[in-house]
């Protein structure tokens, strides 16, 4: 049969590489060369998980950012409020979210690593969101990579490798995109690059882009009774603290929202540019450096209110925006020393972000309402009684800057053995000022406090508002300074197997200094770093009652330096070993160690607030433990029937310790969020990438993943309150999966016509860790007058033996909302031509609402939902 001149060229695929021609003329799949290891190797020589996706595969399956790219990565998850405001898990390793607007205060340290190029960029709750444009590929290590990537790496990592100077010549190109949203506004953007060899040794690249995403999401006009915001959820007796009263029974100011009313309010605008600049000293030496700029802004929320009738209405009460900038500066010296391959690398990374979110369901829970809306501490007579406007917010301004060095070096790669070693330093800060608008200040208690909070010079210096009404503020500094030395070694055993082994050893400062409005942060870590008995009077605490606690190990504290900063260092290994049964075969087994670092809390060492029963004695760590995660891994990686399928499958066991997770118990603890082990997991599954090349003109790809998830210790205190033993973890489904297909034929004029089709898959998840959605539900109905009508998992609320009751001696029920499993279509049809591609798409072909996280941090569930059919053109032209 005649090859054709379509089935012979070099095409993009839905796959972890491209099509190309053999010395036949026969199509196969080729692969990619990917840095999973800190070398360039085949992806499918590579001896670990490793997913990838290069340049020409995410235009085609039109990829602009991460969230997007995580819709074709089922052992991936990406969880959180909208663009800018995400944490990424990677099979199934998650615990409870951290409060994504408190996300810098808290300081917990992400799971999962993301670099773009050299640079991690991780930050906690908000992962730093790159828009995707002129990249070469984007690479997925599943599983703990610390050894060669550092703290963060414990459940996996993800790499953005952006595109280089390119020393051939003269290039160019645009991308243009105009979408149209189902009830939502129009989206367009507009991408382009240029190359340019100023001369033999130096070339410069240039990308810019504007992406303007148009809303979908309604805030409409909160109508009390009929799902819209009644008022406080329950007031609390001043005398007895039990019930007082609730909307039914007491007067209550119902929050207006009529000026802020409007259709398609959640829009999203990404504007950047990328400048790279490549050097070849000499024919050993090269210099690269890199500026990636780029401004994220947002206004509304991407999540509607299940009290509301359908599924794009929110009531809103503060006009809602999130501003992220941020300035990346990197660099990269390659050269040779003899037979040795030396790489310095560092980045510099400056971010800001300002930010004014919504805060009035924080009067939700019971006791906060009784305490800043409503005025029974001031009545005279029950009479005079009831609940006030309770419309809040929450402004922050959070700089942070990160700057990290990496000096590495490779030996030969045609050697029998072969070494990467190398030193990393880390230096992160975040400088955080949170202004709370909390209280109501028609209540005279809040009306003294906001004046000596914000004094005669005033904090809205910007002219924003609601500045004056600021009843809590944190202003606090966080910083992590790490420095490690890691090394692998690789041995050829035979020409067949080989085997090798990793380590890294790292130390880790973390500093917490600053205060809110009730604590001085600084001086409580010192206090408890020194044990100084007038030192922690200073900070209300009794000397003798903290000695017992550190004597009896309830308390630890020993990891503080006298001036507060906690210090941890330790070393982790990964060994494997690998088999190249064939040329096209490879199998291979590992053991790997990943871990994210300890925290330090704001309020740590308090006593809870609640001294009964799991909770008598309990006090708040001074810093929670490094978690540490250990993972056995087998593999399979392999080319069969001549080449036109792959298998790539991977099945793993893992083990997590002293489980990091953020808590907010107001009821039993603190009113403030802080950091905790509370247990132990193990997680077993299995993922697949399997391609077929199934005609000439035809790729398939289908990609699953299998999770079973198990907490398998629990801390006593959370028995009854959090999932207990047995358990699943949150935000992963037991099985997610898609499949992909391109197919392509010839048109007249030499011009070549696609279609593209995927189908993805995900499974129910659980949100959250905590057994508090029949709780939310109650208060749900008594702030809008009906549930919510999301779906709730029953599990078992019992401590010691003992069935929870209520204070009316009613069974109390434990359950997590479920996250209820979807599936969404995509289409799109193109033409394309030597230089130019042109494509009529289809996303969200049946228009499905997705659950993709329920919001519980107010104390009523909202749910963060995708963008319905969009239905667009994309066009694109290269000039060479």
């Amino acid at each position: 049969m005649r090859k054709t001149k379509l089935s012979c060229a070099i095409v993009a695929a839905l796959t972890a590489g491209y099509l190309h021609a053999d010395e036949g003329g026969k199509a196969k799949i080729e692969t990619i060369e990917v840095t999973a290891t800190k070398r360039t190797q085949s992806i499918q020589d590579v001896p670990v998980s490793v997913t990838a996706l290069n340049g020409e595969a995410l235009e085609n399956l039109g990829v602009d950012n991460f969230q997007d790219y995580v819709e074709f990565l089922p052992n991936v998850v990406f969880q959180g409020t909208g663009p800018g405001q995400n944490e990424i898990y990677i099979r199934g390793a998650a615990t409870t979210q951290s409060n994504i607007a408190l996300s810098s205060v808290q300081a917990l340290q992400p799971s999962v690593a993301f670099y773009l190029d050299e640079q991690p960029v991780s930050m906690s709750g908000r992962n730093l969101d790159v828009y995707a444009t002129d990249v070469q590929r984007v690479e997925v290590l599943p599983g703990p990579q610390g050894t060669l990537f550092g703290a963060s790496s414990q459940a996996g990592t993800v790499r953005m490798i952006t595109n280089k100077p390119d020393h051939s010549g003269f290039s160019a190109g645009f991308d243009t995109n105009l979408g149209f949203t189902r009830g939502g506004e129009m989206s367009n953007s507009v991408e382009a690059y240029v190359n340019a060899a100023l001369t033999d040794d130096v070339a410069v690249r240039l990308a810019v882009y504007n992406d303007d995403q148009g809303g979908w999401i309604d805030n409409t006009l909160n109508v009390p009774g009929e799902g819209g915001y009644i008022g406080s959820a329950l007031v609390i007796d001043r005398i007895s603290g039990g019930p007082l009263s609730d909307p039914e029974n007491t007067p209550v100011d119902s929050p207006v929202n009529a000026s802020l009313v409007e259709e398609d309010f959640n829009d999203a605008s990404y504007t950047g540019a990328r400048l790279g600049l490549s050097y070849h000293i000499n024919e050993d030496w090269s210099l690269l450096v890199q500026h990636t700029e780029q401004a994220l802004e947002t206004e509304g929320v991407f999540a509607y209110d299940p009290t509301l009738e359908g599924r794009s209405s929110t009531n809103r009460f503060v006009p809602e925006e999130n501003n992220d900038d941020f300035g990346l500066t990197t660099w990269t010296l390659e050269g040779r020393l003899k037979q040795l391959e030396i790489v310095y690398t560092g980045g510099y990374l400056d971010r800001e972000i300002d930010s004014l979110v919504d805060y009035t369901g924080y009067t939700n829970g019971g006791l906060f309402a009784a305490y800043y809306v409503c005025n029974h501490y001031e009545a005279e007579t029950p009479a005079d009684e009831r609940c006030l406007d309770p419309t809040k917010y929450y402004k922050e301004e959070t700089s942070s800057t990160r700057l990290t060095h990496e000096l590495r070096v490779n030996t030969p790669a045609e050697n029998r053995w072969r070494i990467t070693a190398g030193v990393f330093f880390d230096e992160q800060d975040i400088d955080t000022i949170g202004r709370f608008q909390l209280g109501n200040t028609d209540l005279s208690f809040f009306s003294d406090l906001q004046r000596t909070l914000v004094g005669t010079d005033g904090i809205n210096s910007d002219g924003g508002p609601f500045e004056s009404d600021v009843s809590f503020v944190n202003d606090v500094k966080h910083g992590a300074d790490q420095i490690a030395v890691f090394g692998q070694l690789e041995y050829d055993i035979t020409d067949t197997v080989t085997a090798s082994f990793g380590a890294r050893w790292y130390e880790i400062e973390d500093s917490y200094k600053g205060s809110t409005t009730t604590v001085d942060v600084s001086r409580r870590l010192r206090a408890f770093a020194t044990l100084d008995p007038e030192e922690l009077i200073a900070v209300g605490e009794d000397p003798e009652a903290i000695m017992a606690a550190v004597e009896s190990g309830q308390l630890q504290v020993d990891l503080l330096n006298d001036d507060g900063t906690l210090t941890v260092d330790d070393t982790i290994i990964k060994a494997s070993l690998d088999w190249k049964v064939t040329d096209d075969i490879l199998l291979f087994a590992s053991y790997s160690e990943g871990f994210r670092p300890p925290v330090t809390n704001r309020v740590g060492g308090g006593l809870a607030t609640n001294q009964s029963g799991a909770f008598e004695g309990f006090r708040i760590p001074v810093y929670s433990l490094t978690d540490t995660l250990e993972n056995y891994e087998l593999g399979l990686k392999g080319d069969f029937l001549d080449g036109i399928l792959r298998v790539n499958a991977t099945a793993y066991y893992s083990e997590i310790e002293d489980l990091q997770t953020s808590r907010f118990d107001p009821t039993n603890i603190s009113f403030l969020v802080f950091t905790d082990n509370v247990g132990d997991a193990e997680i077993k599954g299995l993922d697949a990438d399997i391609t077929w090349l199934a005609t000439d003109n035809l790729v398939i790809d289908a990609s699953f993943s299998f999770l079973d998830t198990e907490l398998t210790r629990i801390n006593t205190e959370l028995d009854g309150i959090a999932a207990g033993v047995g358990a699943e973890l949150p935000y992963s489904a037991d099985f997610s999966g898609n499949i992909r297909a391109r197919y392509y034929y010839e048109l007249e004029n030499g011009f070549t016509g696609y279609v593209n089709a995927s189908i993805s898959y995900t499974g129910d998840r659980l949100a959250g860790m905590n057994m508090d959605a029949y709780v939310l539900e109650d208060t749900t109905r008594l702030v809008f007058g009906t549930g919510s009508g999301l779906s709730i998992q029953d599990e078992a609320a019992v401590y010691q033996g003992v069935t929870y009751t209520d204070s009316n001696g009613e069974v109390f029920r434990g359950g997590r909302y479920v996250q209820e499993g979807y599936a969404i279509g995509n289409l799109a049809f193109g033409i394309s031509g030597d230089e130019w591609k042109a494509e009529l798409y289809i996303d969200n072909v049946t228009d499905r609402n997705a659950i993709l996280y329920i919001d519980t941090q107010q104390f009523t569930p909202k749910v963060v939902t995708n963008r319905p059919r969009t239905v667009g053109v994309r066009f694109s032209y290269d000039f060479y």
